[in-house]
């Protein structure tokens, strides 16, 4: 049996990273993972930490651990218990752990305990593994139902006197325990003068929620309060109850009796949880913010007079989030995203303050004008082919652009026409093309300020996964357009070597493909990429005798590519017969040629077609076609009616990656120098960045955080001149580049 892992632990250590608490994380030190599951509901991680015991974890979040549980449990157990005066009817929502109702327990008046929690692995998994919470569920005075708590509260109207909502953070179905019709049925749960307490979570993180709640509780209830206990290992060491009572003038800041055997609780505790500091006090009850202003809110106070400025995303693909992110840093940015669906772009803009989601179809010249004429910037992000269409409606609506994609013939045919209406089309300011310029022409003007001389260029970049994540034939995996990433394997290429220009056609370029070395740690092959040879003009190094850019590849990859293209599968031309009703194999005969659609057959026609180097490369690769299920029986998912969008399909699932996976950028400069004394030496500047197993990819952050700073220095007026711009010169390298590694990117330079 494989061992254990989980996307949230990492190099032993657990990280609870949520959208709920932004900026921060809980950390522990893993002994052993103990469990992991996918239930119905949630994900289930139970692990055996260094020093708070047994762990809990549902979809990333700590729900409790063996060392400080009981300050929870306790608190929010027994207030609304101790301030009740006779509760024998209990009622527990959520909290299959079991721990609320241990607490329950204690109480000598409480005659019947029923726990409703929808999740049956919640309580299994607690037996099992936290037996110190949940040994009470086996009482003959509690039943353990599995259902629905909604359901279950309209159904049993008037019958508890006290109800505990145990539940997780106001995300995804859990949100609608926060909101007024769930209180309601807690209300209409409860006998007279009952008393509820709900967990209502952190001071820190949360005061408008917690003063939404008590207002929307007072329209209820008779009497609602916040009261806290503090807990190491829940965000920020706090959380919350919204104590509420349907009984006029109840005391829940008393407590009527004394409690048996706690940890935490006791009478003093009880009437101080109510003690609110006062940046608490003040938001809840007057809707007063006393707290101070940092980052965004700070730099808003900071420059209150900057003008405001609209910024219009196309698009919602990998990378956009990172720019989208970087650009509404500045909060005097008002940002609008725009996707063909609503449902994209609402996605994107998720938790972005000052940003707007919109539907767009970039198609409609109308809407896209109206859309472009509303901003003074327009990001775009969207497949390359639809730059031209934006770029028109900029020159007629006097609207700058940002693109990352390279600059094409028919862009480049609109300068006049730019430079006429004065705006600016910054382009090829992502990773490669972008990245790649700003570090080439440093190292490039170092050099020639010192008197020497470029006499070989050469840069390769490759979007990978990380090694540990390369676990499918092809050694790759999708961080961007699947189409993208096949079509550019059939472009062209042309480079200079020793002075020559070479050229290679689309279907020979995998064939070109060698072994380059950056690190003993990589087995990397590298092909040329596109048209190198302007470089030696844009560049400025006319001295250069080779100049090549290209691509980087983990080895196997090149020879598995040539066998698809060879094989058919790479064609985007439509074809009539690519429909549902055509199985894989059957697809596989027509592209190739074969004369049956048998595995064997189909084998015999790869091996005809190929011409693998030996055996144990043809059995390589014919076990990947396998994996792909090139010669199955399955039918085919057809898109677009041609084979190169079908197969792509099929590739977007296989060869996803999963969660808690990494990708890795590798951009290396290879700069021969024969300097000023005649001397030889060898530079590299090379970029290795890993994405993030529960963050940003290292391709969406390298091509989307230069996108951002481009965007914000072109609204700033930092680049200005209007026209179609590339970073290919120092003026425009500098600054962006300045920029880009106070963000932590970078390349770093060595002589070899």
């Amino acid at each position: 049996m494989a061992p254990l892992s989980h996307p949230s632990i990492n190099d032993g250590w657990f990280r609870e990273i949520s959208s709920q608490w932004p900026g921060q994380a809980m950390t522990l030190k893993v002994t052993k993972i103990l469990h992991v599951e996918k239930s119905l509901y949630q994900d289930v991680l139970v692990f055996q930490s260094e020093t708070h015991g047994n762990v809990l974890v549902l979809d990333g979040v700590i729900q409790c651990t063996e060392c400080d549980e009981f300050s929870y449990q306790e608190m929010i157990a027994h207030i609304p218990l101790a301030s009740h005066p006779n509760p024998k009817k209990v009622l527990v929502i959520g909290g299959g752990d079991g721990g609320v109702v241990r607490e329950v327990l204690k109480h000598e008046s409480v005659e019947h305990v029923v726990l409703c929690d929808i999740d049956e692995a919640v309580v299994r998994v607690s037996k099992q593994f936290l037996p110190h919470m949940s040994a009470l569920l086996e009482s003959p005075k509690v039943k353990v139902f599995i259902g629905d708590g909604f359901k279950f509260l309209s159904d049993n109207v008037s019958s508890y006197d006290v109800i505990i909502t145990d539940s997780s953070d106001p995300v995804g179905p859990a949100a609608s325990l926060f909101e007024k019709p769930y209180f309601q049925l807690l209300h209409d749960a409860l006998t007279p003068g009952g008393n509820i307490s709900t967990q209502a979570e952190c001071l820190w993180l949360h005061l408008p929620l917690i003063r939404e709640l008590r207002c929307t509780t007072l329209e209820i209830f008779e009497t609602a309060e916040y009261a806290y206990t503090t807990i190491p290992t829940y965000p920020s060491g706090q959380i919350g109850f919204l104590v509420c009572s349907t009984m006029p003038n109840r005391d829940l800041k008393t407590a009527l009796r004394t409690i048996p055997n706690t940890r935490y609780y006791n009478s003093n505790v009880h009437k101080a949880a109510f003690v609110l500091p006062e940046f608490g006090r003040a938001l809840i009850e007057e809707n007063k913010n006393v707290l101070p202003s940092v980052g965004r809110a700070a730099r808003a106070l900071a420059e209150p007079n900057k003008p405001r400025k609209k910024v219009l995303l196309l698009g919602s693909g990998y990378v956009a989030r990172p720019a989208a992110e970087y650009i509404i840093r500045d909060p005097s940015n008002d940002l609008t995203i725009a996707c063909r669906t609503l449902k994209s772009a609402e996605a994107l803009a998720q938790g972005l303050p000052g940003t707007t989601a919109v539907s767009l179809d970039v198609n409609d010249t109308r809407a896209l004008e109206v859309a472009v004429a509303a901003a003074d910037v327009v990001v775009s992000l969207i497949p390359y082919t639809l730059h031209v269409a934006v770029i028109e409606a900029a020159i007629k609506c006097n609207t700058h652009v940002v693109t990352t994609s390279y600059v094409s013939p028919a862009i480049r045919a609109l300068e006049q026409r730019v430079k006429a209406a004065g705006i600016v089309v910054m382009n090829e300011i992502g990773l490669d093309p972008g990245i790649d310029h700003l570090y080439a022409v440093k190292t490039i003007d170092e050099v020639h300020t010192q008197g020497g001389k470029i006499k070989q260029f050469h840069s390769y970049c490759g979007g990978l996964p990380a090694p540990e994540a390369a676990d499918n034939p092809l050694g790759y995996k999708f961080s961007w357009s699947s189409r993208g990433v096949l079509l550019a394997l059939l472009n062209a290429a042309s480079w200079l070597a020793d002075g020559q220009v070479r050229n290679v056609g689309g279907k020979d370029l995998m064939a070109l493909a060698k072994p380059y070395y950056i690190s003993p740690a990589f087995a990397f092959v590298a092909y040329p990429n596109r048209d190198s040879t302007p470089y030696r003009e844009w560049y400025n190094i006319p001295e250069a005798d080779t100049v090549v850019r290209g691509t980087l590849r983990y080895q196997g990859f090149p020879e598995f590519i040539r066998t698809l293209v060879q094989l058919g599968w790479l064609d985007a031309q439509p074809k009539e017969w690519v429909t549902e009703d055509v199985t894989w194999a059957e697809a596989t005969k027509r592209a190739s040629g074969a004369n049956a659609a048998s595995e064997s057959a189909l084998v015999f026609r790869a091996k005809e077609v190929c011409s693998f180097s030996d055996p144990v490369e043809a059995a390589r690769i014919i076990s990947g076609l396998r994996w792909i299920g090139l010669f199955s029986d399955e039918k085919l998912v057809p898109r677009a009616g041609n084979l190169l969008d079908t197969l792509c399909t099929r590739l977007e699932t296989l060869m996803a990656y999963a969660p808690g996976e990494r990708d890795l950028v590798m951009l290396q400069h290879k700069f021969v120098v024969e300097r000023a004394d005649g001397s030889e030496q060898t530079i590299t500047s090379t970029l290795e960045a890993y994405g993030s197993s529960t963050g940003h990819s290292a391709m969406a952050l390298t091509v989307g955080v230069p996108c951002g700073i481009a965007t914000q220095m072109v609204l700033d007026g930092i680049i200005s001149s209007p026209g179609v711009l590339v970073p290919y010169t120092k003026e425009i390298c500098d600054p962006l580049r300045e920029q880009l590694e106070k963000e932590g990117i970078g390349m770093v330079e060595r002589v070899l």
